[in-house]
């Protein structure tokens, strides 16, 4: 095993096992074990609704498209290729870099990207202005967003791209270490993920608590946890910063 300052961690990683890979990669280099209990799935929504703010987005139908993680970016281009554009006749905004770089995979560069990734952020640095404004989220998304861009003028038109569900269970491996008192700590990646786990597992006492950001730490307070560490920045370089802060 790698040597590094986790070196004899174990870290438990609760983000969906499709977009974990990245922190579980920095957690090992740092020499700690990082286990997949993924407490939520995201699943395609298609069709529909997202298929024809598609089409009115390629059209020019929008004055700005707002990407709020890169599964919306994912989700998005691949209900595109069905219709074989790859345009968006809108300017763009994304919550942060991983949004940002989706978007560029695509030929497509942000028009607003704000300095801290969070929705509240985002909101607070949109411009003023009118017009329509497309924000392709999670079914569970909260409002804000949408409540600060109202605020700012624009017309918000929220459509679902993914939804969001929780498994059965924890992986065996990741419901032992729980259960034997080998977890150091959870990593929590969003306010949906905590929700996941409280409904799979409940809110457990001994591994520290991080998260990647306030609303997190705040889904996270209102479910029964205590947040040792919060991320800063909101990344997963940032998240491993604060799980080694907590640790240490």
């Amino acid at each position: 095993m790698t040597e590094g300052p986790l070196s004899g961690r174990t870290i438990l990683v609760t983000r969906p096992r499709e977009r974990a890979g990245e922190l579980v990669d920095l957690l090992r280099t740092r020499g700690a074990t990082a286990l997949e209990a993924p407490t939520i799935r995201l699943e395609e929504a298609g069709g529909g609704a997202l298929d024809r703010a598609i089409r009115a987005a390629a059209g020019g139908r929008y004055s700005w498209v707002v990407f709020t993680s890169p599964k919306a970016v994912e989700v998005w281009f691949t209900r595109d290729q069905a219709f074989r554009s790859g345009r968006i006749a809108s300017r763009l905004a994304a919550i942060g870099d991983r949004t940002a770089e989706a978007l560029r995979e695509h030929g497509h560069e942000p028009d607003l990207v704000p300095g801290t990734f969070t929705t509240i952020e985002l909101g607070r640095v949109f411009p003023r202005g009118e017009g329509r404004v497309l924000l392709p989220r999670a079914d569970i998304a909260t409002p804000e967003l949408e409540d600060a861009l109202r605020a700012k003028g624009w017309t918000p038109v929220r459509v679902t791209a993914y939804r969001t569900s929780v498994p059965r269970s924890l992986p065996a491996e990741a419901r032992r270490a729980l259960e034997d008192g080998r977890v150091d700590a959870i990593a929590f990646m969003s306010a949906s993920t905590v929700q996941g786990f409280a409904r799979l597992v409940g809110v457990v006492e001994g591994p520290k608590v991080v998260c990647i950001g306030p609303v997190t730490a705040r889904a996270a307070r209102g479910a029964g946890f205590r947040v040792h560490a919060v991320a800063k920045p909101h990344t997963s370089e940032g998240l491993v910063g604060a799980l080694e802060r907590a640790l240490r």
